[in-house]
């Protein structure tokens, strides 16, 4: 086995630093020199892989915030239709035939005066969610 060429070099460590530096070369069964270059050689080497785990770190952790702020709004809007659909089946008996053509025109006029305001309400607000958040509520509806 060949031996990587080495570059003698002096100097000077605090008493303690080398009395430690023997203990720890002593304890590991190694040489002072193999300490002290691996010691160098974690001191020197780059800290990106660590900057990297960390960034990724951050960016994970803001995501599952965001996955968690997802997953509340969609149980928000669930609830919201679920509440919605029971209230008008137990309040809307069915048509009759006759009145089903007259009832089916007025259902995509007010669909469509649905369709407006739900997308002025997206542009200017407020959202539902906000007035959730903030516990308002409109006493006429409850």
């Amino acid at each position: 086995m060949r031996k990587k060429p080495h570059s003698k070099q002096t100097f000077r460590l605090d008493i303690e630093l080398a009395r430690l530096l023997e203990e720890r070369a002593h304890a590991r069964g190694v040489s002072r020199t193999e300490v002290v270059e691996a010691a160098l050689m974690s001191l020197l080497q780059s800290d990106q892989d660590e900057r990297m785990e960390a960034a990724l770190a951050r960016r994970l952790d803001r995501l599952s915030r965001q996955l968690d702020r997802l997953e509340w709004h969609v149980e928000l809007t669930n609830e919201a239709i679920g509440l919605f659909v029971r209230f008008w089946l137990t309040s809307n008996p069915p048509l009759p035939d006759a009145a089903m053509k007259a009832a089916q025109a007025m259902g995509k006029k007010r669909w469509h005066g649905f369709v407006e305001s739900l997308s002025r309400r997206m542009e200017a607000g407020p959202k539902l969610r906000d007035e959730v958040e903030l516990g308002k509520s409109d006493a006429s509806i409850s």
